[in-house]
């Protein structure tokens, strides 16, 4: 047959492993599986479980093969390395066997479909060593079809194998599970599956960039067929015109993919807080069809990897040069807090577009968030300057009211309180009565020079108080008050002096001769309550 009257098989197809060695990513599972058939200690049913496209079904038709391969003499018996030349190997391989028999739970749902198995199993194999049953999916199958699954799957005949596949182990019964051994299929790591494809493109005769091979493993997400699919597509896109192969630009063109160059510019903007560059750029990036999820994947993956290289992660392969510089230099001057609320204000901002009516409109308001997020003081910066009593930064001026504003919408300017006392009374009688009770009880005064104000609290106090405070005073006032927390020698609060003054007004009446000579007369005499000499004068 001709070349061009051969049917094309998919890359996915083509390259499914037909050897344990040709099994990437799973060396675990194949050496335990190789100790067994060794050993001759194969169990009677085997539970394959792991994310798609890592290997699942292909390893229960290896387990098929090793399980019956006799050899290319005909003469061999169960082994790790199939010979994928006998018989068996190919009819196997080509899925034709009689007795290795694959059924897909998601369409054979019900109890008569395991009632036919449960029938055929008492009948010896026709050709091969062992009878195997291979079941696709098989979480799929209903409560009913498990029951009546459960006795045969547990004292099957000695002619027969049974292996199961399942993407959602935890759908599976405990019973089912039981009676089976369990391989977790591990996703395929990146540089494993770039490895993979590096090969795949050479025995196509292909050309491919190194980077094209990491963005497509990366996309694969743990999957060899995932990853194998795009590459197939990828090869299709790139034309291969002019003996041109793979490029990275076409991969990302391909995947709607943001251009690494430009997201790392868009992170730089909003590091620096430049609003009018981070909109020009959103821009941009609409204007060449970037999808608004896909520039906020971009951001996070950008500052994921400014957070592993400041960590000392591993190098991801699929990074650039230019990358590596860049995600280098971010990471040496900024910290570990300032990384992580990056990161949470983007994985909002993705969160919000990806549920927006208007992504784009969305994307802008998010990143916009994170501008104005950048020029505020770190939150532990904030907390080291509350303990030190450093005054804090400053707040945006804001602008001067209008002059052909109503005069109503002015503050009023009153004259300023004469002492801290009289700015507590003033603000109790203007409804601020929490500013006015916190200021009176837990504060001790540093300096008041109105409309200048240090104070001191004597406990935690919430971290917008100096700044609710001084827009209070501004309210009431009129004045732009600076309020801020000091160090130095404070009054004690208000509270404290006046528990002062009682105590010790209570010590002189005691030690007043009249009262003296009254408790020497009267020993279990109590003084229940008094008045000063000038509350009396005052009142009478």
């Amino acid at each position: 047959m001709s070349e061009s009257s051969t049917p094309y098989r998919v890359l996915a197809r083509k390259y499914r492993p037909q050897k344990f060695s040709e099994l990437i990513g799973q060396d675990a599972m194949v050496t335990t599986l190789g100790n067994a058939i060794r050993r001759d200690r194969l169990a009677h049913a085997f539970l394959l479980t792991g994310v798609r496209g890592v290997g699942k079904t292909s390893t229960a038709r290896l387990i098929a093969k090793a399980l019956n391969c006799v050899g290319p003499d005909g003469q061999g018996g169960p082994t790790i390395a199939p010979c994928g030349q006998c018989e068996p190997c190919l009819a196997i391989a080509e899925g034709r066997h009689i007795d290795v028999v694959e059924m897909d739970a998601a369409s054979h749902t019900g109890v008569d479909d395991i009632r036919e198995i449960i029938e055929a199993v008492r009948y010896a194999a026709v050709s091969a060593r062992y009878k195997v049953y291979i079941i696709d999916e098989v979480h799929m199958l209903s409560k009913n079809a498990f029951n009546a699954l459960l006795k045969t799957l547990e004292e099957p005949p000695a002619h027969v194998k049974f292996l199961f596949a399942t993407t959602e182990v935890n759908k599976v019964p405990v019973t089912v599970l039981s009676r089976c051994q369990r391989f977790d299929l591990r996703r395929i790591p990146a540089e494993t599956l770039q490895a993979h494809f590096a090969g795949v493109v050479e025995a196509e005769g292909v050309a491919a960039e190194p980077e094209a091979l990491a963005l497509i493993a990366r996309a694969a997400e743990g999957s060899a067929r995932d990853g194998l699919s795009i590459l197939d597509q990828a090869i299709a896109h790139a034309g291969l015109a002019d003996g041109e192969g793979v490029t990275a630009a076409q991969v990302r063109d391909m995947l709607g993919l943001s251009d690494r160059g430009a997201i790392r510019r868009l992170f730089g903007h909003l590091l620096e807080g430049d609003a009018p560059a981070v909109l020009a750029a959103v821009q941009q990036q609409h204007d060449l069809g970037v999808d608004p999820s896909a520039l906020f994947r971009g951001l996070l993956e950008t500052a994921h990897g400014v957070t592993r290289a400041k960590a000392g992660g591993a190098e991801d392969p699929a990074l650039s040069t230019e990358e590596r510089e860049a995600y280098a230099e971010w990471a040496g001057r900024l910290g570990y807090a300032t990384l992580h609320r990056l990161w949470q204000l983007l994985l909002k901002g993705h969160g919000e577009v990806q549920t927006a009516a208007l992504p784009r409109e969305a994307a802008e308001m998010a990143l916009l968030r994170i501008v104005h997020a950048s020029q505020m003081p770190d939150p532990g910066e904030l907390i080291r300057r509350l303990q030190s009593g450093e005054p804090m930064p400053a707040a945006p001026a804001s602008p001067p009211p209008s002059p052909v504003a109503p005069a109503e919408e002015q503050a009023p300017l009153l004259a300023l309180p004469t002492d801290f006392p009289a700015m507590i009374d003033l603000l109790d009688t203007n409804g601020k009565k929490l500013l006015s009770q916190q200021l009176h009880d837990y504060v001790g005064l540093v300096r008041y020079a109105p409309p200048e104000l240090v104070i001191r609290p004597q406990k935690p106090m919430s971290g917008d108080f100096t700044r609710d405070l001084a827009v209070a005073l501004k309210m009431i006032t009129g004045a732009q008050w600076e309020v801020s927390i000091g160090d130095g020698p404070a009054e004690p609060s208000l509270l404290d002096q006046q528990k002062a003054a009682e105590i010790a007004a209570r010590d002189a009446i005691l030690a007043s001769p009249v009262v003296k000579a009254a408790f020497e007369a009267f020993p279990e005499a109590e003084l229940i309550d008094y008045s000063r000499p000038e509350a009396r004068s005052a009142t009478s």
